[in-house]
């Protein structure tokens, strides 16, 4: 645990040490960041953002790709998970198409996607979903939802989010306000407790709230 005053953010950078700990450990399987070298510990673990980035200048192949590491049909597998098979297809050279500049040549969902495409061909143990929804579309959202129960059944998953539809049936919840952890464990823990969380599920709306405790109670 880190003992400091922590946001999301913080929470997120810590984890991969973009920003180092003054005090506190983070423990993965039992083992201490701090003892890995960078490149082992980032090399097993992905982050999905809220602004999704593509290099501009490379191939759809070389952005999934960086390091030639994955054979065209591993790459192909990886795109028709995320369904953006139809999208790279309709380009003049499928997967070997240039990006245009800041990836505008494909929707900002469609960004979205190629980015889980290449968290997908990594096969990481940990992968971090840090908003990724919050710009894009409902059917953006649900497909990449699906894609990510599909391919990282086996690996760790933390979602940071703010709406709760999407991390609802999460296995643990960790409510943070004010840099202090204010809540932690599983929905139907936090609903029972009728604190912060529940106040939050409140405050979707009447509809709203009462999915979301049927959802919660259900897992």
């Amino acid at each position: 645990m880190i003992r400091m005053t922590i946001g999301k953010s913080t929470l997120v950078q810590a984890l991969f040490r973009i920003l180092e700990a003054v005090d506190g450990t983070i423990f993965i399987d039992g083992v201490d960041i701090k003892s890995l070298g960078l490149h082992k510990l980032r090399k097993g673990m992905s982050v999905i953002n809220q602004i999704p980035v593509l290099f501009s200048g490379c191939t759809v192949r070389e952005n999934l790709d960086p390091f030639n590491s994955y054979s065209d049909e591993e790459i192909t597998d990886a795109i028709n998970d995320v369904q953006m098979s139809k999208a790279i297809k309709a380009l003049p050279f499928g997967i070997h198409s240039q990006v245009a500049e800041s990836g505008s040549n494909f929707s900002v969902g469609e960004r979205q996607l190629l980015c889980l495409a290449r968290a997908i061909l990594q096969k990481s143990k940990i992968l971090v979903l840090d908003e990724p929804t919050a710009n894009v579309d409902g059917r953006t959202d649900k497909l990449l939802q699906e894609a990510v129960t599909k391919s990282f059944s086996g690996a760790t998953i933390i979602s940071v989010a703010h709406r709760l539809d999407t991390i609802i049936e999460n296995d643990l919840i960790l409510v943070l306000g004010s840099g202090e952890v204010l809540e932690y464990g599983s929905p139907a823990e936090l609903i029972a407790l009728n604190g912060h969380f529940t106040s939050m599920v409140n405050d979707t709306g009447s509809e709203l709230s009462k999915e979301l405790k049927r959802r919660a109670m259900a897992n």
